[in-house]
């Protein structure tokens, strides 16, 4: 199959068209504070070349409740009355309306994935379990377009983790170097390295963990499946041209 490396967010000097020039593969990351205007959206989209490559992180009005500090860059005020109704996945109008918009966006610009971040404090429990069966057998699932969901809180088990994404197909979104990979029948694998230092995302991977990434968890799997790389680190963009290199090799 294919290997595609990029970073989450415009990373390279010299803006959009330099990324371009740069890599095939990026995941937005400002659609998660603040989803673009449709005018927006075609642009970035006509402005790339045919076989680029978008992924996007859905709108934090699904993930995130208003209380979080993600919410200060949305521009948005939402009254205190509604701040139950918003993240977590819960199965509200309000959080159909942003999957909707969301939805609407990621089509625009032909994205491969959709990504869903749940927040830090979304455990596992019985009540958040339900409410993402609920939620995702209720919205739209563009048939060009894969679901993918990233679990932050360490009581998400393995087997549960598995047993949802089997169900709902769904592809398990992990940094490899922190989390294992709940092996489904998708055909996408998709990593996010957030890098390893003491300070989150304040990270430059040496060489060596860039080899020990290809050989441990990309090279198993490139041969039949899309292997997403996708750094999120302060030197995201350095670190994801190195990695090309040594796939190149």
């Amino acid at each position: 199959m294919v290997v595609k490396v990029g970073c989450c967010g415009w990373a390279v000097k010299g803006g959009m068209k330099k990324y371009f020039e740069t890599f095939d593969l990026i995941e937005l990351q400002s659609t998660f504070y603040k989803l673009p205007s449709v005018e927006t959206a075609k642009r970035w989209r006509e402005e790339a070349p045919q076989n680029f490559t978008y992924t996007m992180k859905a709108w934090q009005a699904i993930t995130h409740p208003p209380t979080s500090p993600t919410w200060r860059k949305s521009g948005l005020k939402i009254s205190s009355e509604a701040y139950e109704k918003y993240g977590f996945l819960k199965p509200t109008n309000e959080n159909y309306e942003a999957w909707d918009k969301s939805i609407e966006i990621a089509k625009i610009l032909k994205c491969s994935v959709l990504v869903i971040q749940l927040p830090p404090s979304f455990v596992k429990n019985n009540e958040n379990i339900m409410n993402i069966k609920t939620f995702m057998n209720s919205v739209e699932r563009p048939q060009s377009l894969e679901i993918g969901i990233e679990f932050r809180h360490e009581s998400w088990d393995l087997e549960t983790v598995k047993s949802l994404c089997e169900e709902l197909n769904l592809i398990h979104i992990i940094d490899p170097f922190k989390q294992n990979l709940a092996r489904t029948t998708s055909q996408i694998i998709y990593y996010r390295l957030h890098g390893l230092g003491q300070r989150a995302y304040v990270y430059d991977y040496s060489i060596s963990e860039l080899e020990q990434l290809y050989e441990k968890w990309v090279k198993p799997y490139e041969r039949e499946k899309e292997v997403y790389v996708l750094f999120n680190n302060t030197n995201m963009a350095a670190d994801a041209l190195d990695f090309k290199k040594i796939i190149a090799t």
